[in-house]
């Protein structure tokens, strides 16, 4: 009984901090309001987010800049990239399939073009 108290509790802290993954990010998310620190990991089941990468932005859910200055990845689809998770806001996986992903991303050089399309 002691290791279910232990269990809970762990959960509930890494939900406070955001480490929840689908606790934390279920269902109904805006991927139009994602902006700030993002780690990029290898393993699909530490990942918030499965993305896909777009070729072309006309197809994208959300266009990306990505900024130097971690402060200033403060507007939507403004993102720093990190390689610690734990100064991460949310961590995503790149899919190789479309049909996987949650949404799909394009990279762009301007700023003023970021956010959602």
């Amino acid at each position: 009984m002691k290791w279910v108290y232990i269990t809970m509790n762990f959960t509930f802290i890494l939900t406070l901090m955001g480490v929840g993954g689908s606790v934390a990010y279920g269902q109904g998310f805006d991927a139009c309001q994602l902006y700030g620190v993002v780690y990029i990991t290898e393993n699909p089941n530490e990942a918030n987010f499965r993305v896909y990468l777009e070729d072309s932005e006309a197809f994208a859910d959300l266009v990306v800049f990505l900024e130097e200055n971690r402060l200033m990845a403060d507007e939507s689809g403004v993102w720093h990239i990190s390689n610690i998770p734990a100064f991460a806001n949310f961590s995503i996986y790149f899919e190789r399939s479309r049909g996987l992903a949650d949404f799909s991303i394009f990279y762009t050089d301007i700023l003023s073009f970021a956010g959602c399309n």
